[in-house]
């Protein structure tokens, strides 16, 4: 990260978020207070694709209900529209619980896509400002039978491809991953090879436990999944899935990350069980594949080396886009982990935050 003159970090918690700042590879300095205070932070996007970075947050008061703010000064100030930019039509009868994804479009410089709880995706063409539900996912032949995960039924992972902005491909905790050609108009589901063993029949056409999908950052059609037991790969954008779980303490998990960089390399943090949600061998210990899955490498060095419980959620861990690449994860035990050097090694840069839900990070300027 030498050189670069910010890098800003995004840590969204039960109660607030917090933002990190590390200018010119020096020390990590974090803001005084969390914005957002008492507010529970499910998402947060970093839009660097304008000379004028856009923060965006997902955040639920529990007097108020979830909103949708951006800021345009890296955090130091907040706008939240005047209307919900978010919020289901009277006649769909649902009503928004919360937003748990933000993704810029890697095609569109102004669209902003939304994953939400009850499970459905919204389009922004304004970056963030307004968003319109995305009808054909929503009304799916198959939704009647879609069923929420431990979590709530959410809409957790969107991924767009720079190639083609008519590729979505998004996932649903526990419908499965589903994926677009034609701009949202029609949905397909895309979980073969992905097995869901709480089901009568394990692999079913839908009804997964998806937890996180990556992309590689060389191969836009290589995808990295971490399911509810099951770590996969997709080589052909997700049509199909292999699994790559051998050489991990327990394909059990909820997140994934793609190095920003470097093809075939990927980054999850195994869990022990879904009866027992604490860090793999109760050690704090990330795992990178740099060969798409053959082996994996527990990354270790500056991290915890007692017991440790701190379970990292799906949101809770990502790379931003320096090189070498930083890499981050937060944990429910409220703290927060750095690389600057791809994984090799870690600092904590934070402790007793409240749960950590989602964290995100990027080069800003």
């Amino acid at each position: 990260m030498i050189g670069m003159t910010e890098v800003l970090l995004a840590v969204g918690t039960r109660k607030g978020l917090f933002i990190g700042r590390r200018r010119d590879g020096g020390a990590w300095q974090f803001d005084e207070s969390p914005y957002f205070n008492a507010q529970a932070v499910y998402s947060v996007a970093i839009d660097t694709r304008t000379a004028t970075p856009r923060l965006l947050v997902g955040g639920d008061s529990a007097h108020w209900g979830p909103s949708v703010f951006h800021s345009d000064d890296l955090g130091r100030s907040w706008t939240e529209p005047a209307r919900p930019a978010v919020k289901f039509p009277k006649e769909t009868g649902a009503s928004l619980e919360r937003v748990w994804q933000l993704h810029p479009a890697a095609a569109e410089p102004d669209v902003v896509y939304a994953g939400t709880e009850p499970a459905a995706l919204y389009r922004s063409e304004d970056r963030g400002e307004t968003f319109e539900l995305v009808r054909p996912l929503w009304e799916h032949p198959t939704r009647s039978k879609w069923m929420p995960g431990g979590g709530g039924e959410g809409l957790h992972t969107v991924l767009t491809d720079t190639r083609d902005p008519k590729a979505v491909t998004v996932a649903v905790s526990t419908a499965g991953v589903f994926r677009t050609l034609d701009g949202g108009a029609t949905w397909s589901p895309s979980n073969s090879g992905v097995s869901a063993v709480f089901l009568p029949d394990p692999n079913p056409e839908f009804g997964q436990c998806v937890h996180k999908v990556a992309r590689d950052s060389a191969n836009p059609d290589r995808l990295y999944l971490q399911n509810h037991w099951g770590v996969y790969r997709s080589d052909d954008a997700g049509a199909h899935w292999t699994d790559i779980g051998e050489g991990l303490p327990s394909t059990f998990g909820f997140t994934a990350a793609a190095h920003p960089h470097r093809g075939d390399t990927a980054y999850v943090f195994p869990i022990n069980a879904d009866a027992d949600r604490v860090p793999a061998d109760h050690r704090c210990r990330v795992y990178r594949t740099a060969d798409a899955g053959k082996s994996w490498e527990p990354l270790s060095a500056g991290l915890p080396q007692e017991d440790h419980y701190g379970t990292v959620l799906r949101d809770a861990m990502c790379t931003d886009d320096a090189d070498p690449a930083g890499v981050y994860f937060g944990n429910r035990n409220g703290e927060v982990f750095a690389s600057a050097d791809d994984g090799d090694s870690w600092q904590q840069l934070a402790s007793h935050l409240p749960d950590v839900l989602c964290v995100r990070a990027a080069v800003v300027g």
